[in-house]
């Protein structure tokens, strides 16, 4: 196995989210700007769930303190949040896309 899960995207429009559970991690897929992201599902800063949180071009808010996520790469773009979140990499794959959780 090298790592790489499939994850279904149907139904996910440009500029929204959808948690995941993928091999007892808890994971946020977002459809920003053409392209889907992964990351933890969890503020680095309070680690409340980003599930709620409002998705703006490449800018994830963090629906409990208002602290920013770029979703490409996890890092902070906006106080309180001062650590980037741990963000995973995707692939396209057939309808879907892939995400791979360890290195």
């Amino acid at each position: 196995m090298d790592g790489w899960l499939a994850v279904d995207v149907a139904g996910l429009a440009p500029g929204e989210t959808r948690a995941l559970e993928l091999a007892g991690r808890s994971v946020l897929v977002c459809h920003a700007e053409g392209g889907y992201y992964a990351l933890e599902n969890r503020c680095p800063h309070a680690a409340t769930l980003l599930t709620s949180g409002r998705l703006r071009g490449f800018v994830l808010e963090c629906p409990l303190h208002g602290g920013k996520l770029d979703v490409r790469d996890g890092r902070p773009c906006a106080p309180p949040i001062r650590l980037p979140a741990t963000t995973f990499a995707v692939r396209p794959a057939g309808a879907g896309i892939e995400i791979r959780l360890g290195a």
